[in-house]
């Protein structure tokens, strides 16, 4: 579902450009609003949320497909945490749809999936795992990194039930826009893969914006 924010980009009180590869980890305090902006189309943000003063309590794929009864997120979509709470609410979508299946790129799937000589290319995986041993101060694991979001990625679901990567739905200056209903950290990996269609093998860069209530 297609809905507007009514979000001006100069009044944001925090602005981050995520470089394709790059990874993105910020605080988000409830009430606020996130938006993460594809800023030349076509671009996958594998992204995971957690509980502030509790990261144990982290986004829940299982939860949130089964309370909203769908497998992609969009405007009006809720993010139920694994203790099934509300934690954030997608306000705004200038995209459609995204996708809570595909998971994220890793060392491993890269080789069972492309072929052992791409083993050694850079995943999602490989961002979140950098991000949490530079930023010892949110508190995160490797034990915290789950499944997630892919927003802007077009996974659809196939007729025998698989799934599938298929061109990105997404275009430049597309943006999801998320309101925090608790304190939550939001961990990006700007994805860089560059063997399927998930960003048009092209890996750019995304721009994360917040605002306050």
């Amino acid at each position: 579902m297609i809905v507007h924010s009514n979000l001006h980009v100069e009044d944001a009180v925090f602005r981050r450009v995520i470089e394709a590869g790059d990874y993105g980890i910020h605080r988000v305090r409830e009430g606020q609003f996130l938006r993460i902006l594809d800023l030349e189309g076509n671009q996958a943000a594998d992204t995971l949320f957690y509980r502030t003063d509790d990261p144990g309590e982290r986004y829940c794929a299982m939860n949130t497909v089964r309370e909203q009864g769908n497998v992609y997120l969009t405007a009006g979509s809720t993010l139920k945490t694994n203790e099934n709470n509300d934690m954030l609410r997608i306000v705004a979508d200038t995209c459609g749809r995204h996708d809570t299946l595909g998971g994220a790129c890793a060392t491993e799937s890269n080789t069972v999936r492309y072929g052992l000589e791409k083993r050694f290319m850079h995943a999602c995986r490989d961002s979140w795992m950098l991000a949490i041993q530079e930023h010892e101060e949110f508190g995160l694991s490797k034990e915290d990194i789950t499944h997630n979001i892919n927003f802007f990625m077009n996974v659809p679901i196939t007729t025998d039930g698989g799934l599938t990567f298929a061109d990105g739905i997404s275009g430049a200056g597309k943006y999801v826009e998320l309101k925090a209903l608790m304190d939550v950290v939001v961990l990006i990996s700007n994805c860089p893969q560059l063997n399927n269609p998930c960003n048009g093998y092209n890996p750019t860069s995304i721009e994360l914006l917040v605002w306050d209530s």
